[in-house]
């Protein structure tokens, strides 16, 4: 049995339709164990970010590859409240095999990120992994092809310039009110949920802009200052401050909205230009909120216009990683192969201690060369000599 996947992507599924997928962590882990525990399946691993849900598994050798897909495109589309719905299969995209490895090396590399190359996906990839680890639903075969991907990630990182000139969704979102503004100088900033993942690199990048008054919203006091200079405020007092505001950043993993357009009315009188930037996925911002007067709005979809100006001067060394990830897929499947191929080289081993016992060794594997040739096509047979050519010169030496 291979490597099923179940993707939904950015790249052709709609905001209103991912962020049905963005599991919370009890629920991802629920996914999994579930799984794991249909016949069908014996490993799975959930990566869940803004801009992807990617599902994972390895299936039972008793059942074929639509026997897995259907459990576990059954459990996803439950958990997601989706199984009624009509036409959201469309959104799912299927890989199996190398298709589905190759995509999660593209992943980790950040060569498939709405920003190429970006420095959060590797991160959340690992998290992932860690998180089926710990939860006990991953194994041998997905522990290997996760961390062959990894390894080759941060290779690509190390050896290009991808990550030197990363721009994650954070740093988009800096550049679109530096934008908007052209500085932000004596400007205030509320960042909700600063103590998340996201929050906290926005928190932390708009540290580097001269003159600009922090704010950082959370539910609880989890932010650590590290240096950092911002006004601490509960989230519960966040439309107390929305008046004075002229950027308002979002990114919580909350499952309704931080910011109502009801609400804001409510706390904010003064008309002014104001920019509300959403980096969650479920939407934190009421998007009706866009349509008032001197309100900018930006969501996470809206990012991908502007990362595409950066991902073309990307291209080029996007293919020096495609070609140090070539090596590492090699790699895993060379493993794959072996390991699939223990049996077979438990006979062989067994075979050429039996005939070697009759007659000895050199007779034993004269024997088994035969009988590979009386087998093999002869093209198959040309590729075997082919690898021990290649091996003789080592052993001659």
């Amino acid at each position: 049995m291979s490597i099923q996947l179940i993707s939904v992507s950015y790249q052709y599924a709609p905001l209103n339709i991912r962020e049905q997928f963005a599991f919370p962590t009890d629920i991802q882990a629920k996914l999994m164990e579930r799984l794991v525990l249909t016949k069908e399946i014996e490993e799975s691993i959930l990566v869940s970010t803004c801009n992807r849900m990617e599902l994972y598994c390895y299936g039972n050798d008793d059942y074929d590859s639509g026997d897995v897909f259907a459990v576990m495109q059954k459990h996803l589309l439950e958990l997601s409240h989706l199984e009624k719905e009509i036409g959201v299969s469309s959104y799912l995209r299927f890989y199996q095999g190398q298709k589905a490895s190759h995509h999660l090396f593209q992943v980790a590399a950040g060569l498939d990120s709405m920003v190429i190359g970006e420095d959060q996906i590797l991160g959340q990839v690992k998290d992932a992994h860690e998180q089926a680890m710990n939860l006990g639903t991953t194994g041998v075969y997905l522990n290997t092809l996760f961390r062959y991907a990894v390894t080759g990630a941060k290779k690509v990182k190390t050896d290009t310039d991808l990550s030197r000139t990363s721009v994650s969704t954070a740093s988009l979102a800096i550049k679109a009110t530096l934008s908007e503004f052209g500085s932000l100088n004596g400007k205030k900033v509320m960042i909700i949920g600063a103590s998340g993942k996201i929050g906290s690199i926005v928190l932390k990048n708009f540290q580097s802009i001269k003159g600009v008054n922090l704010y950082a919203t959370m539910r609880q006091q989890k932010i650590r200052s590290h240096g950092l200079q911002f006004l601490s405020v509960p989230y519960e007092k966040r439309y107390d401050y929305m008046e004075e505001m002229d950027v308002v950043i979002s990114a919580t993993s909350s499952p309704h909205y931080t910011i109502t357009k009801q609400q804001f009315l409510q706390a904010v009188k003064q008309r002014k230009k104001r920019v509300l930037i959403d980096l969650a996925v479920p939407m934190d911002i009421e998007k009706s909120l866009q349509d008032m007067e001197g309100i900018v709005y930006y969501n996470i979809d809206d990012f991908e216009r502007i990362a595409k100006a950066n991902n073309e001067k990307k291209i080029k060394e996007a293919k020096v990683a495609d070609l140090i990830l070539e090596d590492y897929e090699a790699k895993f499947e060379q493993w794959r192969i072996f390991k699939n191929n223990d049996r077979v080289m438990d006979i062989i081993c067994h075979f050429l201690e039996r005939e070697g016992q009759k007659k000895g060794m050199e007779h034993a594997v004269r024997k088994l060369f035969y009988q590979v040739r009386d087998s093999a096509m002869p093209e198959e047979l040309e590729t075997f000599f082919e690898c021990l050519k290649e091996r003789n010169q080592q052993w001659e030496d």
